[in-house]
Formats: C-alpha cells, sequence, structure tokens
C-alpha cells in the first residue's frame, strides 16, 4: 500500500486520490520544514500515475494557524541562500508549480500564512465554523505566503483588499458568499464532502485534467513567486518596526493593538 511519511506529512492513495495530511495539532502551526515536506509529497504525487487528485487535510483543531510567532524561526526556516530570497516561500512556490488538482478540507482556522496555504488548493471545502483571515495588519507585517497575488485572483481586490486592510476573520457562511470556499458542509461531513469532491474531480480523464489545470493555472506559479519576493522585501523592513512587536504581544493577548507607527 501507498502511504509514505513526509515529517509531519502523511500520504494515503485510495484509488486515484491520496490524502495529505497534517499532523501538528491542534492548530498545526507551519514552518520551513513542514512546507518542505509537503513541496516534497506534492512532487512525488505528481510522479504517481495512479494519483489523479490530492485531498489536503490536518489533525485536530485547525486547518493551519500560520506560523508562530513565539519561535521566530518558523518565520524563515533557516538563512536566506540568497539576498531578498526566504527558504520558506521558495518552498511555497514549489506547491504551486505542482501539477495535480488539490481539494483542501478547511476545518477550524486557516489564519495568515495558513490561509495562503489553503488558497494554494483549487478548491476549498469548509465548514460554518471555518475562520479565514488574512491577519497580518494586526501583526504589523506585511501580507505573505503569495497571498497578494492569489487572494485578489479569487474574490477580486475590492473584498480582498477589505481582508487586508481589515485583517478581519471570515466564517465558513461568509466565506462561501464571497467565493473563498467552493462547499459548505456539516463538520462531520467535511472530510468525506472533500474527499467526494476529489475522487469526481479524479474521474476525469487524467491527460485531458492535467492539461486543463495547466491552462487554467497559467503562470501562478511564476507570479507568486514574484510576489513573494516582494513580500519578503516589506516583511523584512516591518520585521524590524515597534509596531510588530506590539502586533505579536497584541494577538498572543487578544487584544487590539496600540500601534504608534513606528
Amino acid at each position: 500500500m501507498f502511504e509514505p511519511k513526509y515529517g509531519d506529512v502523511s500520504v494515503k492513495l485510495d484509488g486515484n486520490v491520496a490524502t495529505l495530511e497534517i499532523h501538528r495539532p491542534p492548530h498545526n502551526f507551519f514552518d520551513f520544514n513542514l512546507i518542505h515536506d509537503l513541496a516534497d509529497a506534492f512532487e512525488s504525487l505528481d510522479q504517481t500515475p495512479e494519483c489523479r487528485a490530492l485531498l489536503l487535510c490536518s489533525e485536530g483543531k485547525s486547518f493551519c494557524a500560520g506560523a508562530n510567532f513565539a519561535n521566530r524561526d518558523a518565520q524563515s526556516g533557516e538563512a536566506p541562500a540568497r539576498p531578498g530570497e526566504n527558504p520558506l516561500y521558495i518552498e511555497g512556490v514549489r506547491l504551486f508549480r505542482c501539477k495535480k488538482p488539490v481539494v483542501a478540507a478547511v476545518q477550524g482556522a486557516a489564519i495568515g500564512g495558513g490561509f495562503g496555504l489553503a488558497l494554494v488548493a483549487d478548491f476549498r471545502v469548509a465548514t460554518p465554523d471555518s475562520r479565514f483571515a488574512a491577519n497580518f495588519v494586526k501583526l504589523g507585517i506585511h501580507p505573505g505566503f503569495g497571498l497578494t497575488h492569489t487572494l485578489p485572483r479569487l474574490i477580486g481586490v475590492q473584498k480582498a483588499s477589505l481582508m487586508f486592510y481589515t485583517g478581519r476573520r471570515i466564517d465558513g457562511k461568509e466565506a462561501l458568499a464571497m467565493g473563498l470556499c467552493d462547499q459548505l458542509v456539516e463538520p462531520d461531513d467535511l472530510r468525506n464532502s472533500a474527499l467526494a469532491l476529489a475522487k469526481e474531480i479524479a474521474e476525469g480523464a487524467p491527460l485531458a485534467l492535467l492539461s486543463t489545470r495547466a491552462t487554467m493555472r497559467q503562470g501562478l506559479a511564476d507570479a507568486v513567486k514574484t510576489q513573494t519576493d516582494h513580500e519578503f522585501k516589506e516583511q523584512s523592513r516591518l520585521f524590524k518596526t515597534e509596531d510588530h512587536r506590539e502586533g505579536v504581544k497584541a494577538v498572543t493577548e487578544r487584544r487590539p493593538g496600540k500601534f504608534l507607527g513606528k
């Protein structure tokens, strides 16, 4: 049976659908290692003819609550190989370069970079309890993980700008109305519903499916690469500010930030 393990990511192939599950409960915070392992798994499945679609899911309360700002290493993972590049974002671009369609089962929170990870997928299945947020301004930093490209592409510039400027959380019902998710189901039905969608996609002729997806996502990975280079430049500058330090403290303490513009 095809069930390899990539760090904290397990892979199980059932018929023509591979389920990739992140095992970092309860909140599945990401770091360089997790995104690197996911990219390795995606690339391996690209080379597995039996696999025609992927289901991305997580163990625990949250799909992915983003970076753990209590651990500064989670923001980059290791020193950039070249000035101006973030290894974590390089791994993220690898995800976008993979060829097979992805359905994400989003339970609980998809926040910050975790929201960016959810937007790697072609489709998202969520529940009324799901939460989506690009809360970077509340942390005193610039958005990242390619969200400044992928979010406007998905829901339009106006709605994306509202999410970026306010940092507000969007629940599953509003996410469906905005086009952030494609199906809304009850929590007990989430995994099965997402799997059913992945299986429906996998029923198509595989060469036609890959060809159509490549057309629909043409230029996406390159655009995300360009955008993450810019995002990292802005984040590197803002990481050094007093507002960022206050933002992390305020979010940790669950209160509004007292920002000074410094």
